[in-house]
């Protein structure tokens, strides 16, 4: 039959429900699975409770949708419980910090020469689609910079999706069975006890660093712009406290949400291939990054659990909600995660026209 003759078989596909019935059944679920967390109680109920809700819905069909905006503002709460980790106690450790931070640059080499052969070899992707797929930066980035340079964004979603929900699952096991850390350190302080002028510091700092990275193209600007706001009045002594307890909490539950919600429509066949790329990825990402964590613990430059944390090739923001919960130093790990996004966002371009992708041309 002719591509272009109707397919008088064909059943036409069932149009989805509105938006805001979507973005209902979402929160319902995520909801329903942060009850049933806390009602069994299992760990991180805030984080996995709509993670795993979301997630199995998705694989089952299920029409859900994130809530764009609010999951983005959501995001900003991280943001500015790192910057409020930024002491003046903290950068005078910074020169103490050198010689594990010279790791990531060889580190990031090393996920580079491994992880495109893998996808573009093994896995059959395309050049643009391989280089992006395994380069562990920003996923909102790397989709940005894979479509411009013709890459499968499909397949690059779900390999994302698909490195940080497992790192997200696998890390806190890790913490618990091999440090033997209870994750049940305190988030912050309740709302009531933070001083209404912090709390108003904190909320103008994630809106204007937010919304100003945006304007300068700042990368990850829901996160970093707000760090670099609130850093800034830590370090002049304005704030004294990490957003509250109940902040944290609602970030928890919305990045729960987004990583459930990014299977949203994955088919069989994509199961078969990008999910299973994925999974088969994040076991070789864990080798190479125990192998360094090993090798910066033993020379003495870190803890065990900070150099896990700052060397797990999981999300930013999802690294700094577990460095919370196990009360790791977040200074410590935040300068390793953001030198590796600065280092993959920055060079991804220049990189990809080096092995002879024409980025914004789409070949």
């Amino acid at each position: 039959m002719h591509r272009d003759s109707p397919d008088i078989l064909a059943v036409a596909p069932r149009p989805k429900p509105p938006v805001l019935r979507r973005r209902a059944l979402t929160i319902a679920l995520s909801v329903a699975g942060t009850l049933a967390f806390l009602l069994l109680s299992l760990p991180l109920p805030f984080l996995f409770g709509p993670m795993c809700a979301c997630l199995i819905a998705a694989l089952f069909g299920a029409p859900l949708l994130g809530l764009g905006v609010i999951s983005k503002a959501a995001r900003t709460i991280l943001g500015i419980a790192v910057g409020a980790s930024i002491t003046p106690e903290v950068l005078a450790r910074l020169p103490q910090m050198a010689a594990s931070v010279a790791f990531i640059p060889p580190y990031i080499i090393a996920i580079a020469l491994i992880g495109v052969p893998y996808f573009h070899k093994i896995c059959k992707y395309d050049l643009p689609t391989a280089y992006f797929a395994a380069m562990p930066g920003g996923l909102q980035d790397m989709l940005a910079f894979g479509q411009d340079a013709g890459a499968n964004v499909r397949a690059l979603s779900l390999a994302h999706a698909t490195r940080v929900l497992i790192i997200v699952t696998v890390a806190p096991l890790l913490i618990v069975k091999g440090f033997e850390l209870p994750l049940d350190h305190p988030m912050g302080a309740s709302a009531a006890e933070v001083p209404l002028t912090e709390l108003a510091l904190m909320a103008a700092a994630g809106l204007i660093g937010w919304k100003g990275g945006e304007r300068i193209g700042l990368f990850g600007a829901t996160i970093i712009g707000p760090l670099i706001l609130t850093s800034a009045l830590s370090l002049g002594g304005f704030i004294h406290a990490r957003p509250p307890a109940e902040a944290i909490k609602t970030a928890q539950f919305f990045i729960g949400m987004g990583i459930g919600v990014g299977y949203v429509g994955v088919t069989l066949h994509e199961l078969r291939r990008d999910v299973l790329a994925g999974t088969v990825y994040v076991a070789i990402l864990a080798l190479l990054a125990l192998l360094v964590t090993e090798i910066v613990v033993q020379l003495g430059f870190a803890e065990p659990l900070e150099g896990f944390l700052s060397f797990a090739p999981g999300g930013q923001a999802e690294m700094t909600v577990l460095g919370i919960i196990a009360g790791a130093d977040l200074g410590f790990i935040v300068v390793h995660h953001l030198l590796r996004v600065l280092l993959v966002v920055a060079g991804a371009p220049l990189a990809a026209r080096f092995i002879g992708m024409k980025i914004g041309t789409g070949k």
